[in-house]
């Protein structure tokens, strides 16, 4: 399942989280970010349980993506323990983000 991350959930659902979590900021307006939303949507199903995967509209949710310096988008920022613990930006491959995936498990 695919998760939304807003600011008013992302403390909960984010940086208190029990397992890791990958967030995708994105915007609707953005070609390379809709390249990957099936990518994104596969790991979803691909780490349920294992990984909260979600999505963050940075027009939406301005000030999450400050907080995090989300400068270009697609920006993947996977935190664990409450901590950005990987940082990928532009269109990657699923493989690349799979490996980053692995390495907080």
């Amino acid at each position: 399942m695919e998760y939304k991350f807003t600011t008013a959930n992302f403390d909960e659902e984010v940086l208190k989280a029990d397992i890791p979590v990958l967030v995708d900021f994105y915007a609707d307006w953005c070609g390379p970010c809709k390249m990957m939303a099936p990518i994104v949507e596969k790991l979803a199903q691909q780490y349920e349980g294992r990984v909260k995967v979600g999505k963050c509209n940075i027009d939406d949710e301005i000030e999450v993506a400050q907080r995090y310096r989300v400068m270009s988008i697609p920006t993947f920022i996977i935190f664990k323990g409450g901590e950005a613990v990987s940082v990928s930006v532009g269109a990657v491959s699923q493989s690349e983000l799979e490996n980053k995936l692995q390495q907080v498990l």
